[in-house]
């Protein structure tokens, strides 16, 4: 076991001066879900461990006003279960509520699943040098480019990485055009959603936009009527809590039977969580039916590049878009 100093700061400023006093080596930490099986593992490897859960008042859940405000240290479990996001964006609820169990959902905060780690095998085992991964340790090589890459991304790849953006709640924060606060040594700022993820191009262990020190204090998502017409469908190996082999976050803007507006991320098929423009442009002014629906599905995976074993993620990936679509078209008339 690697020793590591341990800090509790009360606001945070003061857990960002912690952060910038500790180096490079430091990290924040508030339900720990990731960051202790990453240590366990030998992936991750901080000196300095900066608990950010005693923050006063960084748990509140506002959905009031023109906004749905959620703090960084609210637990998942209270948002998915909130009963304005159940009822007005079930996008939101379903995407945490089909995320993990109910204790990791009790444990976790939203602000810290925005940063999970990816769980391509490769990464998450390969601790004791077998399989290189240049998540992992830069330079050393993709045992995913030449192995078994049926878990792996077909939208965001390069020559250096593979690896599926594991998160769930992402991916329908990024359909619902979600803005990030963040707090840092610089001060605070605002960042789409969109913009937190790195494609991995040639530096695929540079994941996120933050700077050093930098944590993010709340999720603002703006509100729509495409809120009540909204879902998460996500297709997996097994029903219970298993990641993603593809999902689809859909939001619809209806006039009458025909799309005015729809929003669209997908899930558990790219290095980020990823918007499909074209399937969205596809949409507009149609009357949606099933072979629309289809249509604009396979649409949003024309630009898909699979490896070996992972093209049944094109046609899969697809289905789960259409079939979004029309639960969501019908919650929209409900």
């Amino acid at each position: 076991m690697q020793p590591f100093t341990y800090m509790r700061p009360t606001t945070a400023p003061d857990a960002v001066s912690a952060f910038a006093s500790a180096g490079a080596d430091a990290r924040y930490i508030a339900g720990g879900t990731t960051l202790y099986d990453l240590m366990k593992l030998n992936i991750e490897q901080p000196r300095h461990l900066i608990d950010i859960t005693a923050i006063a008042g960084l748990d509140k859940i506002e959905t009031d006003g023109d906004r749905l405000r959620f703090e960084a240290l609210a637990p998942m479990s209270a948002v998915a279960t909130n009963d304005v996001i159940i009822r007005d964006y079930p996008v939101l609820a379903e995407a945490l509520s089909k995320a993990a169990s109910q204790q990791l959902r009790n444990m976790a905060r939203v602000g810290g699943n925005l940063l999970q780690r990816t769980r391509c095998m490769y990464f998450r085992n390969g601790a004791d040098g077998v399989y290189p991964c240049n998540k992992r340790e830069p330079g050393s090589g993709c045992a995913a480019l030449r192995g078994l890459d049926r878990g792996q991304a077909v939208f965001g790849t390069s020559d250096a990485c593979t690896a599926v953006s594991p998160g769930d709640f992402p991916v329908a924060l990024v359909a619902m055009d979600a803005q990030l606060e963040i707090l840092g040594p610089a001060g605070s700022r605002t960042l789409p959603i969109g913009d937190l993820y790195r494609l991995p191009a040639d530096t695929p262990h540079l994941e996120f936009t933050l700077a050093p020190g930098e944590m993010i204090t709340a999720i603002v998502v703006p509100k729509t009527a495409a809120g009540r017409g909204s879902t998460y469908h996500k297709i997996r190996d097994r029903e219970s809590y298993a990641f993603a082999l593809a999902s689809a976050a859909v939001a619809l803007e209806m006039d009458g039977d025909q799309v005015s507006r729809a929003h669209i991320a997908l899930g558990g098929v790219a290095t980020k969580p990823w918007r499909a423009p074209e399937a969205e442009l596809k949409l507009a002014g149609q009357r949606l039916t099933p072979e629309v629906a289809l249509d604009a599905g396979r649409a949003a995976f024309s630009g898909a590049s699979p490896g070996k074993y992972n093209g049944f993620k094109v046609e899969l990936g697809a289905r789960t878009v259409a079939d979004a679509l029309l639960i969501a078209a019908e919650r929209s008339r409900s």
